[in-house]
């Protein structure tokens, strides 16, 4: 059974193989460690280039958006989050500016493939855990993978679609077996996967909170009771069809995220799902405003005793 980080980097590198023309870049992707393994075992076809460069973020994001504008395949490779908010003006303004002059079917695609500092002790300049700020400031989407349904769908359907996109990995999850889940059903645009079906409450991870989710399943399972299980991702405008008719169904909801953020996706599940649900029980796991920025453990701590029992499952 392959680990996390070999699994990812596999999917990742066919699909950049099988795209014509693609320009790939980065800072030493095909030398020393590789991106720690992200960027092992890059190929491109004939037309295509794999370009080490240097440590200009801002920079990185324009060339990307001017790759976009000429119809050419852009995939920049990015260590860590935290380094891509010096880029952030151009996600936000010259990608806005794109948009409002060319209609993005148009364009060819860039593709920012980084990873999410979520291990812990690394400090606050690698701490980092909050793409849905950047998404929604951008008003872009943002996938996370988390297993070999999402990672394959992800990767197979976004890598070169048109227009910009983050594709992010999970630090801590690096060394970790590569889940190997079931699929019930998932989003055409990659927004929603569902896992499990369920009857007694319904279950949505947001972000990289998924392995508490499957925690949190496993033990409403073993109480011999059944749960949805669901993840989201960053996509705008969010259709929560999916999960509204579980929702309506089980009529109690837990949502996960393991955000470093105050502004969440989920939230505005929450309050979509209120003014379109019949009443239901809901209970919030997620950081809030109560963040550590001091260098220490990162894991999002969930008491799910207290969960089930405040769901009365």
């Amino acid at each position: 059974m392959s680990n996390y980080i070999s699994a990812v980097n596999e999917a990742i590198m066919r699909e950049i193989a099988q795209v014509p023309h693609a320009i790939v870049y980065g800072e030493s992707i095909d030398n020393g460690s590789m991106m720690s393994g992200l960027s092992r075992n890059i190929t491109v076809q004939d037309g295509g280039r794999v370009i080490n460069i240097g440590n200009c973020e801002e920079t990185h994001c324009g060339v990307g958006f001017g790759l976009m504008l000429k119809g050419v395949p852009a995939v920049l490779i990015a260590k860590q989050l935290d380094f891509l908010l010096l880029g952030v003006e151009q996600m936000v303004s010259t990608y806005s500016n794109i948009r409002s002059h060319r209609d993005v079917s148009t364009l060819g695609s860039f593709t920012i493939i980084t990873v999410i500092c979520d291990q812990g002790y690394q400090g606050p300049q690698s701490s980092f855990n909050g793409l849905g700020d950047i998404c929604s400031m951008a008003k872009v989407p943002g996938y996370m993978l988390t297993n070999s349904q999402d990672t394959t769908r992800v990767v197979q359907s976004q890598l070169n679609r048109p227009g910009f996109r983050f594709i992010c990995l999970s630090q801590r999850l690096y060394p970790t077996e590569f889940l190997e889940l079931d699929l019930v059903q998932a989003a055409e645009d990659c927004s929603v996967f569902q896992y499990y079906e369920g009857d007694d409450t319904t279950i949505v991870c947001f972000n990289l909170s998924l392995p508490e989710g499957l925690t949190l399943h496993k033990k409403i399972v073993d109480n011999g009771r059944s749960a949805a299980l669901f993840s989201a991702n960053y996509v705008f405008p969010q259709d929560w069809q999916l999960i509204r008719d579980s929702v309506t169904h089980t009529r109690k909801l837990v949502m996960i995220d393991d955000s470093k953020s105050v502004n969440l996706l989920g939230h505005r599940m929450m309050s979509t799902l209120s003014e379109q649900c019949p009443p239901f029980q809901s209970v919030t796991v997620t950081r809030e405003d109560d963040i550590d920025f001091r260098v220490g453990p990162d894991d999002l701590q969930v008491d799910y005793e207290d969960v089930i029992a405040r769901l009365g499952v």
